[in-house]
């Protein structure tokens, strides 16, 4: 009988003196600016199994960051599913850049088979965008299209855009519109001459099937510390009846092997996934990064390297910001 998403267990937390212990903590550099940051900061940790990673964005309130913190136990604490697959295909992503940077962004990545592109940008304009996934179809004219809106637009404004943006040949948009209703109402309107992947209509909400239930999207996109882990993630894969696209939370090295597990253990993997977003960070905390080779990532394990921890060190006060994060987290495990 397959299982529910619930009934998938994770490890158990460990003590916490045992996380404030083998916690690190780094500021990490961005080659441009992704969801407003230069910096991204990340806290690590040593278990067992291996190297975790516990980055909730800086914005996220408690109760939704401990799932973050679930995550990071697992792979520090029980260790991943086995592996159906030895190389996850990936895409690159392309910021909500000028056109003219499209170029040097598409530079930092590998061979580029399929590129993922951000629009609706807030103070960006339906032409900011067309601008640049016209410069990406331009460079890159057998590559596949994906455009991430992240619920920036509305009803009427989605369908719009994505009728004029359709002319590049969308694989897909990703949550365009922010509501589980409005998803389902472009995904009408459009009749499926673009597809529909709902994110954070599946990891910020409460009940991460109701999408597939409201039938409001042709594919789900999955990420491991948002959902809780690589087990959960996998329950939410196998009860929605939807393909699945594993993607990352700006993550390190580190967090890039928990989804690379993720798309490794699918039974099926028909997209390539958003884990290549190690190539627009300016350094990283493993010597042997996490990033593709001829548009794939291999899976291996990861180790955060002693050099790089000292070197990106964050601060004693954002460390401690980081500390106070993971006791409140812990306590609601």
């Amino acid at each position: 009988m397959r299982r529910r998403y619930s009934d998938v267990m994770t490890a158990t937390a460990p003590p916490l003196t045992d996380l404030l212990s083998a916690a690190r903590v780094v500021t990490l550099p961005m080659r441009v600016k992704f969801r407003g940051v230069l910096e991204r900061e990340v806290l690590l940790l040593e278990g067992p199994a291996g190297w975790a990673e516990f980055s909730p964005f800086l914005e996220y309130h408690d109760d939704e960051a401990s799932r973050w913190l679930a995550a990071a136990i697992e792979a520090g604490w029980q260790g991943f599913p086995t592996a159906v697959r030895s190389v996850i295909p990936v895409n690159a992503t392309v910021p909500a850049v000028p056109a003219e940077q499209v170029g040097e962004v598409l530079a930092s990545f590998d061979a580029v088979h399929t590129v993922k592109i951000k629009v609706a940008e807030a103070g960006q304009s339906l032409a900011d965008d067309a601008r640049r996934v016209g410069a990406v179809r331009h460079l890159l004219p057998d590559a596949k299209i994906r455009v991430d809106a992240n619920g920036g637009w509305n009803v009427p404004q989605a369908i719009t855009a994505l009728t004029m943006l359709g002319v590049f040949g969308l694989e897909y948009a990703e949550q365009p519109v922010p509501t589980i209703e409005g998803l389902a109402a472009v995904r009408r309107a459009l009749g499926g001459s673009v597809l529909i992947a709902a994110d954070e209509s599946v990891r910020k909400a409460t009940d991460p099937l109701a999408v597939a239930r409201a039938g409001a999207a042709d594919l789900i996109i999955v990420k491991v510390a948002p959902l809780g882990g690589v087990r959960r993630a996998l329950g939410i894969v196998a009860e929605a009846g939807l393909p699945a696209v594993v993607s990352s939370a700006l993550d390190s090295s580190v967090g890039i092997r928990a989804g690379v597990a993720l798309a490794a253990a699918l039974p099926e993997l028909p997209f390539a996934c958003g884990l290549g977003t190690v190539a627009l960070m300016a350094a990283d905390v493993a010597a042997e990064p996490m990033v593709a080779v001829d548009g794939g990532i291999r899976v291996r394990d990861v180790a955060a390297d002693p050099a790089l921890l000292a070197r990106y060190a964050a601060s004693a006060e954002r460390r401690e910001w980081w500390l106070d994060r993971l006791r409140r987290c812990h306590a609601l495990l």
